[in-house]
């Protein structure tokens, strides 16, 4: 496996962790998305795919 493919693997891991937790109402999409490194926008597009 390439690092491009484990570094990728490893941020859909988090994502999925962090999505997780905000369907539970523990974290906000703002704090969601910083944690992630990316916008409270970005994290909400992505947990519309």
């Amino acid at each position: 496996m390439t690092r491009t493919r484990v570094l990728q693997e490893v941020r859909r891991m988090r994502f999925e962790e962090l999505y997780e937790r905000r369907q539970q109402r523990i974290l906000t999409m703002a704090e969601a998305g910083e944690m992630l490194g990316v916008t409270e926008r970005t994290f909400r597009r992505w947990s519309g795919r």
